[in-house]
């Protein structure tokens, strides 16, 4: 049901309300890894969020529908990976289903905790996973920074309407 009032067009509480103003919501774009037991595997996420300074803790969402929910529901570690505004194919192979995600032209290498880190990234953290809380048909993943690296090149990239974009000044 739609009604249009001073406060504008409002709905009742869908899904297509939330994709719909989330949308609208400009957020960084991050590449989740972790090691599965058939190889790498990895997903685009643009649910990051720092959660606690002490100790250092984040989130991230993941669906359990998803291609790589078996890996991290089954793992102690995972990669953390900031990209940056020159990887936009990158981001979308990440989060192309049926995707040769670690295939050429993707860089990486194995790094601690046995965790698949991406070469060329703004910022990268390994993390252990200290809880999986359920969230409907999503699971949100905490899990404290163990190490990483601040120190990549570049400007963030940014997913809005539906597309990766860079920063505009």
């Amino acid at each position: 049901m739609t009604a249009t009032s001073d406060l504008g067009t409002t709905q009742q509480a869908s899904p297509e309300l939330l994709r719909s103003v989330f949308r609208r919501h400009a957020a960084g774009v991050a590449v989740i890894t972790a090691r599965g037991e058939r190889g790498p595997v990895g997903f685009t996420a643009t649910s990051l969020t720092s959660v606690s300074a002490e100790p250092p803790i984040l989130s991230f969402g993941i669906g359990t529908g998803a291609s790589s929910w078996p890996a991290i529901a089954g793992t102690d570690h995972v990669g953390v990976h900031i990209l940056g505004e020159h990887q936009q194919e990158l981001a979308a192979t990440f989060a192309r289903s049926g995707a040769d995600r670690f295939g050429a032209p993707t860089v990486w290498r194995e790094g601690p905790e046995g965790v698949p880190v991406l070469d060329d990234v703004l910022a990268w953290m390994v993390c252990r996973i200290v809880a999986r809380v359920p969230a409907g048909d999503h699971r949100i993943v905490l899990g404290e920074v163990v190490l990483g690296d601040p120190t990549g090149p570049g400007r963030p990239l940014l997913y809005h309407q539906g597309r990766f974009n860079g920063l505009r000044d």
